[in-house]
């Protein structure tokens, strides 16, 4: 079977209890991973989940160059970014919801519910979960900070 052939590739099952926890974390949230290259030989894509613990903020961070898509799955989490002229908009989230993080945009998620986890799936556009925590919410060009975005050579 060639991976060239598209039309003869499996698919693969990732069941619940074998989601992968060795991928790239920030303080404060667990991420877990299903689908990546690691996983399944994915190319351009991620997929997992991140697990907020009851009253708890994660780190903030961003993650490069890819795409994040959300999906709240229970819980009431919250996601943090900056506004230059309005400052830290927080954006409230229910189970059924979704969020879009842009390329580079530092964030973080809360869960201000003092008894229950908040668990979200996300999917990211590169095979890999890039993480990079950093000090605040600032934006800091990818350039300035000497990381290349793989997305623009």
């Amino acid at each position: 079977m060639s991976d060239e052939d598209p039309f003869h590739r499996r698919l693969h099952h990732i069941a619940s209890h074998a989601l992968h926890p060795d991928t790239a974390q920030t303080s404060g949230m667990r991420r877990v991973e299903a689908i990546s290259g690691a996983t399944v030989g994915s190319r351009n894509l991620w997929m997992g989940q991140t697990h907020v613990a009851a009253s708890t903020a994660s780190g903030n961070h961003h993650h490069g160059a890819s795409e994040t898509a959300i999906y709240v799955v229970g819980g009431n989490p919250s996601f943090v970014f900056l506004d230059d002229e309005r400052g830290e908009i927080r954006i409230d989230t229910k189970p059924g919801d979704y969020i879009y993080v842009p390329p580079w945009v530092p964030h973080r998620e809360e869960n201000p519910d003092p008894e229950n986890e908040a668990v979200v799936v996300i999917s990211r556009t590169t095979q890999e979960a890039i993480v990079v925590n950093v000090p605040d919410l600032r934006w800091v060009d990818p350039v300035a900070v000497g990381t290349k975005d793989p997305t623009n050579p």
